[in-house]
């Protein structure tokens, strides 16, 4: 989990390329804008809870699986700043 790669990576390397589809023939499949299918497979933006399960139907997969790959970019991402997040122990503050 140290490197998770963007969910949209995943769409577009193992889904869009080996099937030779595009971003408007599959915008149009999950009845979502082109814009919103380009921003996810360009890695701007994450999968949302709707698009995981579009994607499933879509895909035959199933939406958790989309949903725990965002979850592992995410975590992955903040672990990288990890050292820079402050937080005090509970403990050290008398609880």
């Amino acid at each position: 989990m140290a490197n998770a790669p963007h969910p949209g990576e995943v769409l577009r390397e193992e889904f869009i390329i080996p099937i030779k589809l595009s971003i408007t023939e599959l915008a149009k499949v999950l009845c979502v804008s082109r814009k919103n299918l380009s921003e996810i497979v360009n890695e701007k933006t994450g999968i949302s809870a709707e698009m995981a399960i579009r994607l499933s139907k879509a895909f035959g997969t199933s939406p958790q699986v989309w949903i725990g790959m965002q979850k592992d970019y995410e975590l992955s991402k903040a672990m990288k700043r990890e050292s820079e997040i402050r937080v005090k122990r509970l403990k050290e503050i008398g609880y």
